[in-house]
């Protein structure tokens, strides 16, 4: 089992394509385990000549669990980052995170930009996430953690119910999903762990302002978690930002999505590469 560390951290971690090809590490979001980034999806980046890297963040699937550990904050996550390309050898890679891992590699461009290529924030924010949640939303974001198997599955279709891909919702998909992430590993505590450090962090929009990283920016129309107006702020903070906006995306990215993700953050890798 591949792992590395980051001080007492362990972090679990798994590569995809040739090791001599230049590296895009993928970045989850809260409570989402490396698995959430399908082996098939990775593929489809590795078909573009890159090497993916996905990887647990600290709290869920196989990384470190920090029961009782200090509190931390995006910013201690995006050091995990960095700990894992150094374990795959990359001096320099290609980043994009998926919501809460939109904040970590917003982190890791700030911290050490010189180590990174292009970046790509989506469905993300720079700071605190903008305007209210629908009562829906909010009573699916806050129901009680699942106790058991079955229950884990109900709240991960309540959710994607709610700020999911409208048309893309497929129940058989979404509780097989649900059912390999509790069966892998379970901890609802972790992803309270991991809320708490969104809200511990600063908000990056006035550093975020003399980041001179390639970058792009996904959000898509439909997404009710994290409004449209999360993307947006993130674009207007960074000087040179495109920001694209997936037209039927949720707060989810499902197969039907996967072709014009991997065009996007392809060819953004690719031009930044060109430079």
């Amino acid at each position: 089992m591949p792992t590395t560390t980051n001080g007492s951290v362990s972090l679990y971690y798994e590569s995809f394509g040739p090791d001599s090809a230049p590296v895009l590490l993928l970045v989850n979001g809260l409570g989402s385990q490396c698995i959430n980034f399908k082996a098939e999806f990775c593929e489809l980046f590795v078909a573009r000549g890159l090497r993916v890297v996905r990887f647990d963040n600290r709290d869920v699937g196989l990384s470190s669990h920090l029961k009782g550990g200090p509190r931390y904050t995006v910013e201690d996550m995006a050091a995990d980052g960095f700990s894992v390309l150094d374990a795959v050898g990359a001096n320099r890679a290609h980043i994009a995170g998926w919501s809460m891992g939109g904040m970590i590699v917003q982190a890791m461009a700030l911290a050490r930009p010189e180590r990174v290529l292009s970046m790509t924030s989506v469905m993300s924010a720079p700071g605190a996430i903008p305007g209210e949640r629908d009562p829906d939303v909010l009573a699916a974001f806050t129901a009680p953690p699942a106790r058991t198997r079955d229950e884990a599955a109900e709240r991960h279709l309540a959710g994607l119910k709610a700020w999911g891909s409208p048309a893309c919702f497929d129940v058989d998909r979404i509780r097989e999903d649900a059912y390999a992430a509790y069966d892998r590993c379970w901890d609802p505590e972790g992803r309270a762990r991991q809320s708490q450090a969104i809200g511990a962090s600063p908000s990056r929009v006035e550093a975020l302002g003399g980041l001179q990283v390639p970058t792009l920016v996904i959000h898509g129309d439909a997404d009710r978690l994290v409004p449209l107006a999360g993307g947006q702020a993130t674009a207007a903070a960074i000087p040179g930002a495109r920001l694209e906006i997936i037209e039927g995306m949720g707060h989810d990215y499902p197969p039907q999505h996967w072709d014009r993700l991997v065009q996007l953050i392809g060819a953004h890798v690719e031009a930044a590469s060109a430079i």
